[in-house]
């Protein structure tokens, strides 16, 4: 397994090994003993995700969670394409309010595992795009919480126009990254 590492403290861009034949191929996506070795986090699983956007520009976030039940992430594509987005919110952080982007694809297997303390988000470069992730702690509505998509503070070039994407209400009316207290 290949592991990339960001200037932004914590996150981690992974290449699981595939071994393949004719008949396709075999990849190991998550080992606790080896993500732990790789990683440095041990971390437990305790519930997976998978999301089917099913048009082109579909854009999902930027989520997260609150304390007590803030998330860590594994997240991967198993069909299709995404720019995927994480941003510190980790106050005291060097690296607050920066954002890393990165393309994950099906073909490609990469995943990238994001840590507590940071909002996520993914926009969908082909259609039925289907995404993974595997998180840290169950989801609760009480504490479920995010930051508006186009925040100017964050500069995130996302890859289409803003009238080429698609967002749910919820998405287009989070606040602003100046506008939430310390969370993290």
């Amino acid at each position: 397994m290949q592991v990339t590492r960001f200037d932004i403290d914590g996150l981690a861009l992974l290449k699981p090994a595939r071994f393949g034949d004719h008949r396709g191929y075999f990849a190991e996506t998550y080992s606790r003993r080896r993500f732990k070795e790789l990683v440095g986090v041990d971390v437990e699983f305790v519930q997976d995700n998978h999301s089917l956007s099913r048009d082109v520009g579909t854009l999902r976030g930027l989520h997260f969670q609150r304390p007590p039940t803030a998330q860590g992430k594994l997240v991967r594509v198993v069909a299709g394409a995404v720019l995927d987005v994480a941003v510190d919110l980790r106050h005291g952080s060097a690296t607050f309010g920066r954002h890393v982007a990165v393309e994950l694809t099906a073909e490609g297997g990469e995943q990238l595992w994001i840590p507590t303390g940071f909002a996520h988000a993914f926009c969908t470069l082909r259609p039925d795009t289907e995404f993974v992730y595997n998180v840290t702690d169950y989801y609760s509505p009480a504490d479920d919480g995010g930051v508006i998509w186009n925040d100017p503070d964050l500069a995130i070039q996302w890859p289409l126009a803003a009238d080429q994407l698609i967002l749910s209400d919820k998405d287009m009316k989070l606040p602003r990254l100046a506008d939430l207290p310390p969370l993290f």
